[in-house]
């Protein structure tokens, strides 16, 4: 369905699983009501879509150049319809998110992640670096609010893993700059690579994965998960350092690509850590 394709639901669905994860692991240290995962869940899953469907609108100059493919610029959907669309689901993501714990941690983490991805859409992506700090953020911020719902101890809980998903994803995101260089440079984007030149910011983007994966084993010293997280962990670390590699090669599409296999294995890390930590 175009709608569906035009939210990315994958990536929604793996925004709401991480969300989930960041809530499993608050519950243990501060239960609550577990039936608030799955309002969660939807939340995580409406707002992403709508950041990626205004995202589209917003670039669909360059997706002509870059992402011909895309519902937008293929002609499938209208624009303004998925501005419309777009702003729906923020709504009714952030109304959701108001009967979610017994707080307003999450309304207000959901009201402000709602802004800044508009924001992010429309002005701070063609800004060097602070577009891509603001995308590290909001996909770190997943494990917060799931965090949120259970109290401050659930946040406190949930920091580590939300600092290492921006390390992660601040690296993938300058590999992305790099990949759409061209697209950018016609659209009058600052990118780092184009600022900098694609060479330095290749170096930047593997310190920011290296250092991603030498603090992997922290929620594991910390006591957030036992050694099935070290195992699956390893295996993420295995195909981030490909991803370094790729782009080192300067293949900086196969690198995005690995980029986010390497970050969908580490949530999995997260999930048999988290799992395995429920039953033994």
């Amino acid at each position: 369905m175009i709608y569906l394709e035009l939210m990315r639901y994958k990536n929604c669905a793996m925004a709401g699983l991480a969300a989930i994860i960041g809530a499993a692991i608050a519950y243990t240290a501060a239960p609550g009501d577990p039936l608030w995962m799955g309002l969660i869940f939807i939340t995580v899953f409406f707002i992403t879509g709508a950041g990626n469907a205004i995202n589209d609108y917003f670039d669909a100059g360059i997706d002509a150049v870059n992402r011909p493919d895309r519902p937008i610029p293929s002609g499938r959907i209208a624009r303004n319809l998925a501005f419309r669309f777009s702003i729906v689901l923020f709504a009714a993501g952030i109304i959701i998110s108001y009967f979610i714990g017994s707080n307003h941690i999450p309304f207000f983490i959901a009201a402000f992640n709602s802004f800044l991805l508009y924001f992010y859409a429309s002005y701070l992506k063609r800004k060097i670096l602070v577009g891509n700090l603001s995308v590290s953020y909001l996909t770190g911020s997943t494990f917060l609010f799931g965090g949120a719902a259970y109290g401050g101890k659930g946040v406190q809980v949930t920091v580590i893993l939300f600092f290492l998903s921006m390390l992660a994803t601040f690296a993938r995101e300058i590999v992305k700059t790099i990949e759409d260089t061209e697209g950018d440079r016609l659209d009058g984007a600052s990118t780092l690579p184009i600022m900098i030149g694609e060479r330095r910011a290749t170096y930047a983007a593997c310190a920011f994965g290296l250092l991603a994966v030498i603090l992997s084993p922290l929620p594991y010293l910390m006591k957030l998960f036992n050694e099935y997280y070290l195992f699956f962990v390893g295996i993420a670390d295995v195909i981030f350092f490909f991803a370094m590699f790729m782009i080192l090669k300067r293949n900086p599409t196969a690198s995005s690509k690995y980029f986010k296999v390497a970050m969908f294995s580490a949530l999995l890390a997260f999930i048999a850590g988290s799992f395995a930590n429920k039953i033994l």
